[in-house]
């Protein structure tokens, strides 16, 4: 089975579009993107760890897969994001597996880990560390404020943030990706997040957060954050934090020179990264 095909997975009342490659009987890692990207994030990044021997499991996350995307603010709360990981595994009979997120899929796969640690064999997340430690710096430190202004505007109701990020083509929604991403991975992320109501559900993951993220427990898993210290979103105050919150074996990979966009940016590194952590 090659990367690029869609295997439908029925959760409850949605379907969601996965990626998968690798051996059948090979231990297992699921992979979640982050905003505004698809699964296609993790191609070239799945490639190596299909390569390395493992299954890899790549969703459109909840309101990326067209059959995903139900209405409303209420129908993207973090609780139903987790839910989402845990009834993709089940549905592919999959008890225990290894976990990668980036970015938004970061977020989740922290959650995952913290709320189901008996499911998570060991972590990797990147770009977003830790809830409390980006929590802790976006209260104390001005760096990190500035960094995440953006959030503001992303949580707006009313289609404020839609219209600007879809605005002349999708002028400034591609501008986000910068020089990092290939542009044949931009035109399809694009394309798909300007499908009817795909954009609004991508933001309403913004839109659903609440205070509750800031007090995330720490996670009991074996785990690895890597961060590129090019990155725009993320400090080195949170970056750095976030082994605070792992009581576990931690690793902290810093990429030089590499920015938010880690999975398209820096496949190599990142791959070994997750396949040394899976190995440990």
């Amino acid at each position: 089975m090659t990367y690029g095909s869609i295997t439908p997975v029925a959760v409850g009342d949605l379907t969601f579009d996965v990626r998968i490659t690798g051996p059948e009987d090979g231990e297992p890692i699921i992979l979640l993107h982050g905003f505004p990207e698809t699964s296609l994030s993790w191609a070239s990044v799945a490639a190596r760890l299909s390569d390395a021997g493992h299954l890899v499991i790549a969703p459109d996350q909840r309101g990326y897969s067209p059959h995903a995307r139900p209405e409303g603010v209420e129908a993207y709360t973090t609780d139903l994001l987790v839910t989402d990981v845990l009834g993709i595994a089940d549905a592919l009979g999959l008890g225990t597996f290894h976990l990668a997120g980036h970015d938004w899929g970061s977020v989740v796969a922290w959650l995952v880990a913290v709320q189901h640690p008996e499911r998570v064999r060991t972590l990797t997340a990147v770009s977003v560390p830790h809830l409390a430690a980006y929590n802790a710096a976006l209260r104390n430190d001005p760096d990190q404020q500035q960094r995440a202004a953006y959030i503001q505007l992303f949580r707006e109701p009313g289609g404020k943030a839609e219209g600007l990020l879809l605005a002349d083509e999708g002028r400034r929604l591609i501008a986000m990706y910068g020089d990092a991403v290939p542009v044949g991975l931009v035109v399809r992320y694009v394309a798909q997040l300007a499908e009817p109501g795909a954009l609004t559900a991508a933001l309403n993951w913004y839109r659903a957060m609440t205070a509750e993220l800031a007090s995330t427990p720490p996670v009991h898993v074996p785990t690895t954050f890597v961060w590129g210290d090019q990155d725009m979103a993320i400090g080195r105050v949170a970056a750095e934090a976030c082994g605070d919150f792992v009581d576990a074996d931690y690793r902290f990979v810093e990429l030089d020179g590499i920015g938010h966009w880690v999975p398209e940016q820096a496949p190599d590194p990142l791959a070994e990264a997750i396949i040394a952590r899976a190995r440990a």
